[in-house]
């Protein structure tokens, strides 16, 4: 996964496909200051201010098994191998409030991928109804609701543009890793714990579930039996509250039909062109 300076997903530290979720939506303003009216309480006893003992703050040794790798591996074989594909998806995301509560939000979104530089979402929901477009010159993002866009020139590759919106306009892809040209390396990279958690069912899916902790997150994956994600999970530890994302995946097509128009950005009728920068507001996918 990663974390917000690679920009894109959600497992070595990042954080389904998501045309784009604002990480710094979540990063931005979400601690909680206590006011000066707060007393603070008096310790209850004087073994109380003792300092924790060791063993308390060490981290957990680092458990790595096998067989969650090579499921990984699998399944991020299959998506790196795909010429193209589309899916759709389901997801939560939480986002601060202005009280510091973190509010639930639920986003639906339509993906299609072809590689090595095309790449385009529709997503909708909670959040704005958002389009994304790449079609390896430039990326665009369109607001329907406000009809207002913004386009920039992009790097040559999906791998090199993830990073470069993030960087850009601070938008983020919380399952991006599924969506680089190497999802193995992207999702192994600081890992330090991997397990098989057991069988499960997404929606009725059989299913088997695994557990990974990086450097800046947790995460889950559930594959099902064509090794094809189904439902992503994952908590952000370095950010106060731990936020939590999902998204559950379906209607994979690995052969899909696919024509360049699709992801070509065409100005609508009235649009008006903004700054590319981070000031757009994205919703996940």
């Amino acid at each position: 996964m990663h974390s917000k300076q690679h920009g894109v997903a959600l497992t070595s530290s990042r954080p389904a496909l998501l045309a784009a979720m604002v990480f710094a939506l979540v990063t931005q303003g979400c601690a909680h200051k206590p006011t000066s009216a707060m007393p603070t309480p008096e310790p209850v006893a004087k073994a109380a201010e003792q300092p924790l003992t060791k063993p308390a703050l060490e981290a957990p040794a680092p458990i790595i098994e096998q067989q969650a790798l090579d499921r990984l591996k699998t399944m991020s074989d299959k998506l790196a191998a795909a010429k193209s594909f589309t899916y759709r998806s389901r997801s939560t995301v939480e986002i601060p409030a202005k009280t510091g509560q973190f509010l639930t939000h639920f986003v639906e979104s339509e993906v299609a991928l072809e590689r090595p530089n095309k790449l385009h979402s529709n997503v909708a929901g909670d959040l704005p109804h958002f389009r994304f477009y790449y079609d390896g010159v430039n990326v665009t993002v369109l607001d329907i609701q406000k009809n207002l866009y913004a386009t920039a020139k992009a790097p040559g590759t999906i791998d090199e543009m993830l990073p470069f919106v993030m960087e850009k306009a601070g938008i983020d892809f919380p399952s991006a890793d599924f969506l680089m040209s190497s999802p193995y390396a992207e999702l192994t990279k600081g890992l330090t714990h991997a397990i098989v958690v057991g069988p499960a069912k997404v929606d009725g899916v059989a299913c088997e579930h695994f557990a990974f902790m990086g450097p800046a997150a947790n995460w889950e994956v559930w594959i099902d039996a064509n090794s094809l994600p189904r439902r992503l999970a994952t908590t952000y530890k370095s950010v106060t509250n731990f936020p939590r994302f999902q998204v559950e995946f379906f209607d994979w097509n690995l052969k899909p039909k696919l024509n360049a128009g699709q992801f070509v950005f065409k100005k609508p009728l009235g649009a008006k062109e903004i700054e590319f920068t981070s000031k757009i507001d994205n919703p996940p996918q």
